[in-house]
């Protein structure tokens, strides 16, 4: 028999569409992917040549919480963006998923709560069903542009059952910044009810126009917060599988050590390339936000010529949620992928419901992902617009 974890264990929306993309590539259908956040910016060359020359006559394993002089390397890295930790306050882990689940481990037993504002990364949904933890979600709208509620809204839902607020900032899938005023309303709301907020900032580097405030530069924040950190998408190295979970507080990450010794340890050639992409140049995280930028700005404009759309305009991240003119985003995706073409092309978008924990949300709308070139971006939207003209159920 499955167990009961192994049967809500939620599908990924942004990948359960595969098999129909796979098909329609099969039939000579081109597909744009706007459903995945994978970077086309290439990876820094100082990280592929470190693995490419690393001197390794036995490829062994590095030490559960990951090797020293990388640990020492993001230390100083996060004490330059204004985050004061040293190494013993970093583990290594295999990719940000691996830290968030478990920071979910470390503070939560089963049943317990996790508040986290809608919609969110929706791995989020399947590291609480792996831990045996509820989501309980915080609505944000879109006509607000998913901004942060409250505190009084916040503070409604802690119960004795909560143990952590989970942030994501800035914000996966919606694009949203939160303002160094939201983040110490948390933590003084954390800190009332003694509770940890987690903070998944993998971001951090993907902000346009409006200041970006770390939750645990904030004073006070030292025994409440647990950051997790990644280099998957700051360096365009998501097959690293390569993150951190940081924190001050010592009881965390004694517990969070033994979770790291029962899987061994973080792989040892791809600390080797994250430890040399340290030295790449403030000169490429410029170049790469103006990129950004644009790209943002060309979806922005295009999806705003469409009829009844309505869209979160991001100001961080890579990723926007969109409001479709129909009533099930998950039939529309898949219809696109297997029903719709144009000129030999479509498109593949995230369903939006998968970013939610409440029943019946997001059903109409889509996430997009601004990860490729600016003319391909236009031509994904005009495709989308095309859709919306042919589908049966517009």
């Amino acid at each position: 028999k499955i167990s009961f974890k192994g049967q809500h264990m939620p599908e990924s929306p942004i990948r359960k569409l595969a098999p129909f993309a796979e098909q329609a590539k099969k039939r000579g259908v081109e597909v744009i992917h706007l459903n995945i956040g994978q970077p086309d910016i290439p990876t820094p060359e100082s990280a592929l040549k470190a693995v490419r020359e690393a001197q390794v006559e036995v490829l062994s394993y590095s030490p559960s919480e990951g090797t020293s002089a990388y640990r020492k390397k993001l230390a100083h890295y996060y004490q330059g963006v204004n985050i004061p930790v040293d190494e013993t306050e970093i583990i290594v882990t295999t990719g940000g998923s691996e830290a968030l689940s478990i920071a979910i481990g470390v503070v939560c037993d089963a049943q317990d709560e996790l508040i986290v504002p809608e919609p969110f990364y929706a791995n989020y949904n399947g590291f609480a069903t792996a831990n045996n933890v509820t989501v309980v979600p915080l609505p944000t709208r879109i006509e607000d542009n998913f901004a942060l509620g409250s505190i009084e809204q916040f503070e409604a839902l802690i119960t004795p059952k909560t143990k952590a607020i989970l942030l994501c900032n800035p914000g996966n899938p919606t694009g949203y910044v939160y303002r160094e005023a939201e983040l110490s309303q948390v933590l003084t709301l954390a800190k009332k009810h003694d509770i940890f907020v987690i903070v998944d900032e993998v971001y951090r580097e993907f902000v346009y126009g409006v200041p970006f405030t770390s939750m645990l530069s904030l004073a006070g924040s030292e025994q409440h917060v647990i950051l997790i950190d990644s280099v998957s998408k700051r360096y365009s190295m998501c097959g690293a599988r390569i993150g951190c979970l940081v924190s001050k507080n010592k009881g965390v990450l004694a517990a969070a050590l033994k979770f790291c010794q029962a899987r061994l340890s973080p792989p040892t050639y791809a600390q080797i390339a994250s430890e040399a992409a340290l030295e790449t140049p403030q000169s490429y995280f410029e170049a790469v936000n103006r990129e950004y930028t644009q790209r943002r700005d060309v979806l922005m404009e295009a999806l705003a010529k469409i009829p009844g759309v309505r869209v979160g305009a991001p100001s961080g991240a890579f990723y926007c949620m969109v409001e479709l003119p129909i009533a099930d985003a998950d039939h529309f995706a898949q219809w696109m992928l297997s029903d719709f073409q144009d000129q030999g092309q479509t498109v593949m978008v995230a369903p939006g419901s998968g970013f939610y924990a409440t029943p019946g949300q997001g059903k109409n709308q889509v996430r997009i992902a601004y990860v490729l070139e600016q003319a391909r971006i236009k031509r994904a939207v005009e495709l989308l617009a095309i859709a919306l003209t042919q589908y049966p159920q517009a």
